[in-house]
């Protein structure tokens, strides 16, 4: 990890000296982002000296993935709608990152603080401008609930809103959970399945932010709030990371 024991720098370091000559690496946050992946993967480059490294830059569109976080989504769609008699819209939830990460000085785009519903946010042209070119964060959080949504084709319709805003300066990208549960809860909306398909496993995002704050926030404004199981050891991950890492082994013995 970066943040946390065990650190990227020690583990690609012990990897040297163990002989480690090459090594396939998948970060386990499936959309790219220079706030996420990218340090990543200036960590593990910033160690690997001679080491040869395939990166997996982003996974967001594999098919696998979507069918991980589809199983999940299923059986509690379907609980709920054995409990109240009709079909819940969902939301879907990537953690959020700061505006000034992901775009330059330029004016921040109207939906920053938008809703959106079943369809991608594209940021201007002119606000994503940076030296990396557009962070492809936002689009690929949405192209990964489209995929989940496209497996349950039950849900009556969906939105998608980032979550977890941080305290530090600035503005946050969104539509954040709190104003699209608003909005539902002003179009008379009584109950919504919440999945964050940017986690991989529970954690304080998950634990705390969903299944206490968000779900607190629903109850104030009448409405119930599910969430389907974290995929965790979903055996549908385990072979979507199998595939990834045969194909990343592929990549280097390609290139030896």
């Amino acid at each position: 990890m970066r943040n946390w024991r065990p650190y990227i720098a020690d583990v690609v370091k012990q990897m040297r000296a163990d002989g480690v000559e090459a090594a396939a690496v998948i970060c386990l946050a499936p959309q790219n982002s220079r706030t996420s992946v990218g340090l990543y993967r200036r960590a593990a480059m910033a160690e690997a000296a001679g080491m040869r490294l395939d990166f997996l830059e982003g996974w967001a569109d594999e098919p696998l993935l979507a069918e991980a976080f589809a199983e999940r989504l299923r059986v509690t769609h379907q609980r709920l709608f054995n409990e109240i008699g009709y079909r819940a819209p969902v939301i879907f939830t990537a953690h959020s990152v700061p505006l000034r990460t992901i775009q330059t000085a330029a004016a921040q785009p109207e939906a920053a603080n938008g809703q959106t519903e079943g369809r991608p946010i594209h940021w201007p042209a002119s606000n994503l401008a940076a030296a990396a070119g557009p962070d492809p964060y936002a689009d690929e959080a949405q192209l990964t609930a489209r995929l989940v949504a496209e497996l349950v084709p039950e849900i009556p319709n969906w939105r998608f809103a980032f979550q977890s805003q941080g305290a530090s300066g600035g503005p946050w990208i969104g539509p954040t959970v709190e104003a699209t549960l608003d909005g539902l809860a002003a179009e008379g909306v009584k109950a919504v399945v919440l999945q964050p398909i940017g986690f991989l496993c529970d954690h304080v995002e998950i634990l705390y932010d969903v299944d206490i704050a968000f779900r607190g926030h629903a109850a104030k404004l009448g409405m119930r709030l599910e969430r389907p199981e974290s995929l965790n050891g979903s055996p549908i991950l385990t072979h979507a990371l199998a595939k990834l890492s045969r194909q990343g082994l592929a990549r280097l013995k390609s290139l030896s």
